[in-house]
């Protein structure tokens, strides 16, 4: 009997989630109604943020945020190399460059002990960048605090990269509320903690902020008289005032976020149950497991283990061949092609290029079964011997 295929991450959707979207098919509204806000009040109220905008994607919130912190021509945006091309890819699209920071080699996360060495290098060359983009990699917050002390002092804005994170904790507050930060980003793809099919959330605390990136995500075009440059034409009236985008979200995907959010803590509880019974099952095994920051509790997007460099690629490829889907988070960006035709070479991030050499992510989500997770182990465990 052929075992089946196990991914490493499957999204959970329930009778009451596509209740929730035939519902929203059937009301008069499938683009601008009532379910997209209601989406954004309740992902407020969960981080703690007096705003929340939602976009299409997180690449999108990305964008937008570069876009209200007035990134342009001229700037540069610093981010971590382990993460997916649009950390980066967002301060291209605002004409802006792009250089990198490397991660500590425990957390996977930005070294604020590499960024105050980066910063100060970049003061004494009239080099420092306008936005820092930290990146909370597999669900766990980065070392915020330290990161935003240092980043303040040389009047660095932070937009962090919560994709992978709705529902971690830092210091014992949601990671969104942007006390450490300008603006939070967030992701909704099929295989993150909740989903809208695509789609994501930028939150903030400042209203300014807020007011930009929605009117970023619909062309730039406001029916607000407050913010018109003279009064309505009439009740049918609207202006462009910036340039804009469609990066709006759906009634369908934000009745879909808003039901999921119903589940998000039975999510997180289950998948901090898998994580930890991975701790136990995959100890004294040749590997490294995922480090945790004592003042962090993850959401758990990705449980990432590490094999020796020279075992690495026969390993994978033996769990791929046993059935499970198991994957890498991330081939670092500055050894793209893209990348490297500006000038980014093999060698400059060692830490982030190490733990590329090493890491492969294992199923999990919270439909994964205690047997199937035995199954992982155990295929791992194998492959470890085989090898």
């Amino acid at each position: 009997m052929t075992n089946t295929f196990i991914p490493y991450g499957r999204q959970n959707i329930t009778d009451e989630d596509i209740e929730a979207v035939v519902e929203a098919l059937r009301s008069d509204y499938l683009t601008q109604g009532l379910q997209v806000p209601a989406f954004e009040r309740e992902l407020a109220h969960i981080t703690g943020a007096a705003y929340a905008v939602a976009l299409n994607s997180a690449t999108s919130a990305l964008h937008v945020a570069c876009m209200a912190l007035d990134l342009g021509t001229g700037d540069w945006l610093w981010t971590v190399p382990t993460t997916f091309v649009a950390s980066a890819n967002c301060a291209l699209y605002c004409g802006a460059q792009v250089d990198f920071v490397d991660i500590d080699p425990t957390t996977y996360t930005m070294c604020p002990v590499a960024l105050e060495a980066k910063l100060k290098q970049a003061d004494a060359a009239g080099k420092l960048p306008k936005i820092l983009v930290p990146v909370h990699l597999c669900g766990q917050s980065c070392d915020m605090e330290a990161i935003s002390r240092i980043a303040r002092r040389f009047g660095v804005k932070i937009i962090e990269d919560a994709s992978h994170s709705i529902g971690a904790h830092h210091q014992g507050r949601p990671v969104g509320d942007c006390r450490y930060s300008d603006i939070t980003v967030f992701s909704f793809h099929p295989v993150k903690i909740i989903t809208t099919a695509e789609g994501g959330m930028a939150t903030t605390q400042d209203a300014g902020l807020a007011r930009k990136m929605d009117l970023a995500r619909s062309h730039g075009i406001t029916r607000d008289p407050d913010q018109m440059t003279h009064a309505p034409d009439g009740p049918w009236y609207y202006q462009q005032i910036s340039l804009g985008y469609n990066y709006r979200m759906t009634e369908l995907q934000g009745a879909l976020g808003l039901s999921q959010l119903k589940q998000l803590q039975n999510f997180l509880a289950r998948r901090r149950q898998l994580a930890a019974q991975y701790d136990d099952l995959l100890a004294g095994l040749p590997l490294t497991r995922p480090a945790q920051h004592p003042d962090t509790n993850s959401s758990w997007h990705l449980y990432v283990v590490r094999v020796p460099a020279e075992r690495h690629t026969a390993v994978f490829e033996v769990l791929r061949a046993a059935g499970l889907g198991v994957n890498l988070h991330y081939i670092p960006v500055h050894t793209q092609p893209y990348y490297q035709a500006m000038g980014f070479a093999a060698g400059q991030f060692p830490h982030a290029e190490s733990y590329y050499a090493e890491a492969i992510s294992i199923p999990l989500y919270p439909g994964l079964s205690d047997s199937d997770q035995k199954r992982v182990v155990q295929e791992l465990t194998n492959a470890l011997a085989d090898q």
